[in-house]
């Protein structure tokens, strides 16, 4: 039997997902890959256990995005006319981001090497970013006569402004783990033999505090792109009034008083 695409690990809260084809630097455009990982997004958004998510490779490579000799040989998601590649598009990797995009609970990238391309866009949607300094970043859709195909020019905006992404995308040279530190890319590098553990340590920090409360301001973070001020305030206030009743509010509130660790329970 062959290993799994995508690993699903799970340490009391804490959620790892690690992309897992080694071999093929994890290329992210197989059909069965992307399958594998919308699983494994599914399963992640109805477990309410879990409360925090990381997100790597296997072996030396985060991802390599597509597959480019599948775009040579005109195979998999990029076979067939114009329409037929346009609906493999739209049935196959773009449901990936919305339905990452709408996760509730955190997801922290531990890049661990090159994320290129359709990598490029998970490592834009995860929250927080985390890389070694052996990782690199690349958005080379021009320099193979394509343009960004998975929402690179919609994520990699958001993620370090629209002057660093125009740059990264009209030229698609990559760039190194410090730079990608400098723009905000990621927040901090870590040393490769620690960015796993540093990762899953920070999620279970996370996953520590009253799960509501978290999935609530992971919603506020979301809804705040396209909101006006007093439209987010009017949700910020709705939300306040939802959590007020929870039992984790009064739990944390008596672990508060009482200087003790609070023990959350999701109600």
């Amino acid at each position: 039997m062959s290993e799994p695409r995508v690993l699903h690990e799970q340490t009391d809260h804490v959620v790892t997902l690690t992309l897992n084809r080694p071999e093929e630097l994890n290329a992210f455009s197989e059909p069965a890959m992307i399958e594998a990982f919308l699983e494994a997004l599914e399963r992640i958004r109805s477990d309410r256990s879990a409360r925090a998510v990381v997100l790597t490779g296997a072996g030396k490579a985060f991802s390599a995005g597509g597959n480019v000799k599948h775009m040579r040989d005109k195979t998999d998601m990029f076979a067939g006319s114009a329409a037929d590649i346009e609906r493999a598009y739209a049935e196959g990797i773009h449901r990936v981001p919305p339905l990452m995009d709408a996760l509730e609970v955190p997801v922290i990238a531990a890049v661990n090497g090159a994320a290129f391309g359709a990598a490029l866009d998970l490592v834009c949607l995860c929250d927080i970013r985390l890389a070694a300094p052996e990782a690199s970043f690349g958005a080379p859709f021009v320099r193979i006569g394509i343009a960004p195909g998975d929402g690179a020019a919609w994520f990699l905006a958001r993620a370090v402004g629209e002057q660093a992404a125009a740059e990264m995308l009209f030229t698609g040279e990559p760039i190194d783990a410090e730079k990608a530190a400098a723009i905000g890319l990621v927040s901090r590098l870590v040393a490769r033999d620690r960015l796993l553990g540093e990762a899953q340590a920070l999620a279970a920090k996370i996953a520590a505090n009253a799960p509501q409360a978290v999935r609530l301001t992971k919603r506020l973070l979301r809804a705040q792109r396209f909101q006006s001020l007093p439209a987010h305030l009017q949700q910020c206030a709705a939300y306040q009034a939802i959590l007020h009743g929870t039992e984790d509010h009064a739990e944390a509130l008596a672990a508060f008083f009482e200087k003790r660790p609070a023990v959350f329970q999701d109600r």
